[in-house]
């Protein structure tokens, strides 16, 4: 009966210790794999989207608060009006405001 009350305290024991020795190895790799993703993350907030290039599905993608019906309409509004000059005239298309414009300015040139 001891051995049977050992094995059932032991083994509980041992899985336990075996799972965290085969999981240990393991942080290391995952930690660089998501270093490698915040990089990327980084480095494709950091190149801005040039308005007068991008086509629809671009905007819609890419900005914060920009569906489908905004995204047409910048591209319309391009194609009516010309090249944007600066990033402030988005303000002349319906729908889009101040608030807006301020989330995504970061992530957007024209050139």
């Amino acid at each position: 009966m001891r051995n049977t009350v050992l094995s059932y305290l032991l083994l509980p024991l041992f899985v336990g210790l075996s799972f965290s020795l085969s999981a240990a190895p393991a942080a290391p790799a995952s930690s660089v794999s998501v270093m490698a993703q915040v990089n990327s993350q980084a480095q494709a907030q950091s190149v801005k989207l040039d308005l007068n290039t991008a086509d629809a599905v671009t905007l819609q993608s890419q900005l914060v608060g920009i569906g489908k019906a905004k995204a047409e309409a910048i591209v319309a509004y391009r194609t009516e009006h010309g090249n944007f000059t600066s990033v402030d005239e988005l303000l002349e298309i319906k729908g889009i405001g101040n608030a807006l414009l301020e989330r995504n300015r970061d992530k957007l040139t024209v050139n």
